[in-house]
Parts: C-alpha cells; structure tokens; sequence
C-alpha cells in the first residue's frame, strides 16, 4: 500500500507497519505501507483512521498517539528518525494509542469566589473556595453539600481515607483555611436534595498561621496539615478523649447543631523555615512536604524526622508522588518549570525530567493513578497541561479557564478537575488514558 503526502518531495518514503495493543475495532490491518518521511503525528492518525474506516464503515475519526522505540513522535518521521539515529531503510514499527486529550468540557459550575483547591479522589469533587465555603459536587453544576463554618477563605481539601470509612455510607472530608483551623466533615454522598448546607464534627485547632495545604493517610485514621507557620501537624481523625479539648453545643435559632469536638494535634513536623505549601501522604508511614524554603522534604512519622532533605533552588509550591512504582517526585515552583525528581538515584538533586511549556507559576500537579508515565499541571498562565514522561510537549492544554488556575486534580481516571480565579470549577471529560 502506497499513501501519498500533501508535500513537495514524495520521493522520500518510509517503510510502516502499524501495531497497537487496543482491541477491536481500533486494531489496523499489520500489512506494511510507504508513507513520506514528512508526516507527522496528524498525518500518521488521518492515516490510521483511513486504514480503520475501510473495514468499517461506520468507523468516526479518533485521534490517535504513536510510539517508535516507547517514545512518542513530537516531530515528522524524517527529523525524528535523524533525530535517533534510525535508518529509514528498515520498516519502521509504530505503534498506536489514544491520544491523551479531553473530549468533552462540561459546563463550569459556578462559586461565589476563587476556587483555591480541589480534590477529585472520590466519585463526588470536592472544592474549596475563597468564600469560606466547602462544596460536594456531584458532577457539573450539581452541588449536593455546602460546607459552612470557616471564618477565612478555605485554602485546602482533602478527603479521608481511612478503613472506618469504606464500609460506611457517610464519608468524611477535610478542610483547611485561612483561619487557622482545620475542620472535619461528615455526610451522607447521596441526599436528598441539592445544597444541603452542613456543619463541621470536629475544628482542629493548634496552627498559628493559615493552612495552606491538607493530605490523608492511606486506610488510616490520620490526616496532616501544612501551615504558613511552617510546621506540619499530624491529627486524629477519631475521636479520642485523650486528644479532646472540648465539646459544645451550638444553638442556631430553635436548632442546636451536632456536637462540636476541638482536637490538638497529636504530632508536629518541625523543620521548614517558611511556608509549608504542600503535603503528600503516600505511604502508611510517609509524608512529603514542599515549603517556600526551597526544599521538599520527606518524613518518617514514627520517628519525625526527615529522611530526605532536597534543596531546589526555588520557592516550591506543589508536589505529587507517582510514576514508577510510586516513587517519583513531581514539583512546580516559582517558575514555569514542572519537574520530576527520582529519590532513588542517590548523589544527585538534578531532576530527571524537566517539562516547560508554561509561562507563569505552577499551581498544582497530579500524578495518574494508574499510569506510569502521565501527569497533570495548572498554572497563572491560565492552562492545565496533560504530560507523559515519554515526550518532552504537552499532549493536551485545556485552556477553558478565563484566569489564573489555583487548583487541578484527576477524577474518575478519565476527567481533570480544575479550579480558579475565574470562580469556576471546569471539568474536562473523556481523556483515553492507556
């Protein structure tokens, strides 16, 4: 099969035998096929799609990702192929995938503020926002919970993960503020109505600057918080009389209100000299954290103290552990550079990967649950970028937000959850991840 390009020179033809691991009826015909050495990946998907349509008439177009050698093709076949040194007189393997990139975007659903964090762990989202309000999303624009108690702009979310929880029709989440506090949520993710406003069981209490980020311990009955105090505090979830400080009742016209219990925290990080920006809780007994003293740390709670200590140069605002077993470092700093670190290469800080397709401060970055290679970023410049390890482009930018993204986060494997200074959570669905 000979396929001629829209180009000049044809004369220049590659040997190509496409392959891929999708299922039928995205499996193409393996016969091999000349194409010009100037395609690039839009050529190679309308030919993949041509291929796939002949068998099927009711075929629609999909767009389509390709590998040569595990890496993704950026570029047309002829400067790639210079580019690795593989000779073009062999037929060339190449593989095909769904491209990484939103089908769909949902319309936004609307806050009364900036939307300063999110969290998309779950089947509902959670937001927080500057108006001091929590909400419970069940999808776009259906806002089943208002969380209501803060006094300051709520600056992080989280929900719990604890093994109590799984089994429990209620579940619980997590709040961080301006003011202070960190209060914890119960309820009910299927009620009966929309915008049930609901209050907090339990205000942690023992940070002496805002919070500015939150995170759960996995199948356990913790959570940890970082503060512009610079410390870390580690607290129950349960309560414990051990660990109570008081419990009130609140009356609220005729209605009193659920029981309120304060909690002290049951362990403090101590070790940042400036804003503890971001936390991670990846393992049972591990914590990350990332400070605007350049650093990202991580931690042994049995002990409290910190078993790696890596000086990054600049003000660090985000950080996410995934990738290769789990073991990877993503960060965004004061800069439009997202970086990966590998702790497991010892004697060097030099990140392993370096993606700079931004032009303002990175906000956010999310690993894939269940990829390797792929992530996501927000940033000041308005985008959320969807990135694989094996190229050095974004593969998708969703640029559906009208200011500056605050927050990002995956949800339901397939959809990015975003949030912003436009007061608007964006939802962009049906991203084919492998």
């Amino acid at each position: 099969m000979d396929i001629d390009g829209d180009v000049e020179d044809v004369s220049r033809r590659v040997q190509v035998r496409f392959v891929t691991k999708l299922k039928p009826p995205f499996k193409a015909p393996t016969t091999t096929i000349a194409l010009p050495s100037t395609l690039t990946r839009k050529g190679l998907s309308s030919v993949v799609n041509s291929l796939l349509q002949s068998g099927n008439d009711d075929w629609k177009h999909e767009p389509f990702d390709f590998l040569i050698d595990g890496e993704l093709v950026r570029m047309s076949l002829e400067d790639f192929l210079l580019a690795k040194g593989i000779s073009a007189e062999k037929t060339l393997e190449i593989e095909y995938i769904k491209a990484v990139a939103p089908r769909k975007e949902e319309d936004p659903s609307l806050h009364d503020d900036w939307v300063s964090s999110v969290d998309g762990s779950n089947q509902f989202i959670l937001t927080g926002c500057y108006d001091g309000l929590g909400r419970i999303w069940k999808g776009p624009g259906n806002c089943t919970h208002i969380l209501e108690g803060h006094n300051g702009a709520i600056t992080s979310v989280g929900v719990v993960n604890s093994k109590d929880n799984e089994n429990d029709t209620n579940k619980v989440v997590a709040t961080g503020s301006k003011d202070r506090t960190v209060k914890l949520w119960k309820f009910d993710p299927e009620p009966l109505s929309e915008n049930l406003k609901i209050s907090s069981f339990r205000t942690l209490v023992g940070h002496t600057a805002s919070v500015q980020s939150l995170a759960s311990q996995p199948n356990g009955n913790l959570i940890c918080s970082g503060s512009w105090d610079c410390r870390i505090n580690v607290w129950q979830t349960e309560c414990n009389e051990a660990d109570i400080v008081s419990v009130k009742k609140r009356k609220k016209g005729n209605k009193e209100e659920e029981s309120q219990s304060e909690g002290e925290a049951v362990s403090t990080l101590v070790g940042h000299t400036q804003c503890v920006s971001s936390v991670v809780w990846p393992e049972y007994g591990t914590i990350y954290s990332a400070s605007w003293d350049h650093s990202i740390r991580r931690w042994d709670i049995e002990t409290g103290k910190d078993t790696i200590n890596m000086f990054c140069g600049k003000v660090v605002n985000c950080i996410d552990i995934g990738g290769e077993s789990s073991a990877l470092i993503a960060g965004g700093c004061s800069d439009p550079v997202l970086r990966i670190w590998d702790p497991r290469k010892p004697g060097t800080l030099a990140p392993s990967f370096q993606f700079s397709s931004h032009t303002s401060w990175i906000t956010a970055c999310k690993w894939h649950k269940t990829s390797w290679f792929h992530l996501l970023s927000s940033s000041y410049d308005g985008k959320v970028m969807l990135w694989d390890l094996r190229t050095a482009w974004p593969l998708a930018i969703i640029d559906s937000h009208e200011d500056k993204v605050l927050c990002a986060d995956w949800w339901n494997g397939d959809s990015v959850v975003s949030g912003g200074a436009d007061s608007k959570l964006r939802i962009s669905s049906e991203i084919a991840i492998p």
